[in-house]
């Protein structure tokens, strides 16, 4: 009988424990405009077209076969990721622990005692006994609170927010690994042009200082000729020394952002030009792009979780109802424990009305609401900055190829002035210096050349990363 009254109290008190007092979450408007900046990334989105860079894997986009390697190993070996993980692991078990306040914990106990009575105490007993024993062992639940006003559920929402907040941020960070991974790679690839264009640079002026010592030993220039030729020739050479740090430098950072050696069959080959990225990444939808990014479901996941909170403080104005409850046998004496006739049992619920508390049920009400405020506004910083983000992104794509080709046309005038130029002083037409100059110019167009290609590709990582690469549908 006890059980099933039991049974019915605990279905009962769940029924009534289904809703909270915590206010509907609602998405906040997005405090920004639902076009990009530059007009041409909204064409197909007024063609119906609502396609992004989020609906591509990053192996869609990063196409070369040594990078994929790179950021296999990256995602399979980087500490930070690692760490985030572990996070979801943690958040999870903490959401489970509060979870379980949802349900009775039902505990088996067993008690035992012995006390000795004083002489008057034993005078009333009729055997004059003045030790006493009782035993007892049951089975039962322990102060469980009936979530009437929603309290628990309101605290498990929170949790559950927590969690799912943890698992975005964790999505942040893998994409930004890949977006890091992919950069640091690149970088690599821009140095060891760098270092070749600078060994190619020291071979070709110390070749033409050979012609001009050759020269100024049969009196046909000056000395000035010559120290200018070996000024350039030096800092060919200082070049050179910088660009092998630089590329040991790079290779540091990608063991660091690995989290492993990198093997060399994985290192680039071949310089930025044979570096294989998506060059075409849609952008897709304003509205769409940014309640996508992790970062943003994350900032919603915790305003959820921040009105949750309400909830609870709103229901701590309101009595809480605890439950205890046994059933089990007792006895005077062991042997006789489970004898017939020794059952017994408990039922103890409880009531707590707050009446007065210094006034905190109102000040954590307050605190609960100021972090749901707080977290509106974290949700809409981050809005704003994915949507500069990917702005930033968009406006150095719209222009990078057009100062690509215009490096690349100056690199090829240079070439013409520098063969030109060493032609006119073999025949002695022109002096040295025209030659010399010429060098210095497509040495100084071969770097910003490099420089040119190395921000459009790495701009194309970073895009991949503002537009939240991967993530899966808004629900």
């Amino acid at each position: 009988m006890l059980v099933r009254n039991l049974t019915l109290t605990l279905l009962a008190a769940s029924a009534l424990s289904a809703c909270t007092l915590a206010p509907k979450t609602v998405r906040p408007a997005l405090p920004v405009t639902n076009a990009w900046p530059i007009a041409q990334y909204n064409q197909g989105a007024a063609n119906g077209s609502t396609a992004s860079a989020a609906d591509l894997g990053w192996r869609d986009v990063f196409i070369d076969p040594r990078l994929q390697g790179v950021i296999d190993l990256a995602l399979a070996n980087n500490r930070d990721l690692r760490v985030a993980v572990l996070n979801i692991e943690q958040s999870r078990a903490q959401y489970r622990i509060q979870r379980a306040a949802l349900v009775p914990s039902v505990a088996a106990t067993a008690t035992g005692t012995q006390s000795r009575l004083t002489a008057d105490q034993a005078a009333a007993r009729p055997d004059g006994d003045r030790t006493t024993e009782t035993y007892s062992v049951g089975v039962g639940i322990t102060s469980w609170e009936i979530d009437l006003f929603g309290r628990v559920r309101s605290l498990n929402n929170a949790a559950l927010q927590s969690y799912l907040a943890t698992r975005e941020i964790s999505r942040s960070v893998q994409i930004s690994l890949i977006a890091q991974t992919a950069s640091a790679w690149l970088n690599l690839a821009a140095d060891q042009d760098l270092l070749a264009v600078s060994q190619e640079t020291l071979r070709t002026r110390q070749e033409s200082t050979v012609l001009i010592r050759r020269r100024f030993e049969a009196g046909a220039i000056s000395q000035l000729e010559l120290s200018q030729a070996l000024t350039l020739v030096e800092a060919a050479r200082s070049d050179v020394a910088t660009a092998i740090a630089l590329v040991e430098q790079d290779k540091n950072a990608l063991r660091l952002a690995v989290g492993a050696d990198v093997p060399a069959d994985l290192l680039p080959a071949g310089g930025l030009v044979t570096a294989q990225i998506l060059r075409d990444l849609p952008a897709g939808l304003p509205s769409d792009v940014l309640t996508r990014r992790p970062d943003v479901l994350a900032a919603e996941h915790q305003l959820a979780g921040a009105n949750a909170n309400i909830g609870a403080a709103r229901a701590a104005f309101f009595p809480r109802i605890s439950l205890t409850a046994q059933a089990g046998v007792a006895s005077g004496s062991l042997g006789s424990l489970f004898d017939g006739g020794n059952g017994a049992w408990s039922f103890s619920p409880g009531v707590s009305l707050p009446i007065f508390s210094g006034g905190a049920n109102i000040a954590g009400l307050d605190s609960a609401k100021a972090g749901r405020d707080i977290a509106v506004a974290n949700y809409e910083k981050a809005v704003q900055t994915a949507f500069r983000e990917v702005s930033d992104g968009l406006a150095v794509q719209s222009t990078i190829q057009d100062r690509v080709g215009s490096q690349e046309r100056l690199v090829a005038a240079a070439n013409d002035t520098v063969r030109l130029s060493q032609a006119r002083y073999g025949a002695g037409i022109d002096s040295s210096l025209a030659v010399l100059d010429a060098q210095r110019t497509l040495y100084a167009s071969q770097q910003t050349l490099i420089v040119a290609r190395l921000a459009r590709e790495t701009n194309l990582a970073t895009l991949y990363k503002a537009l939240g690469g991967g993530a899966p549908p808004a629900q």
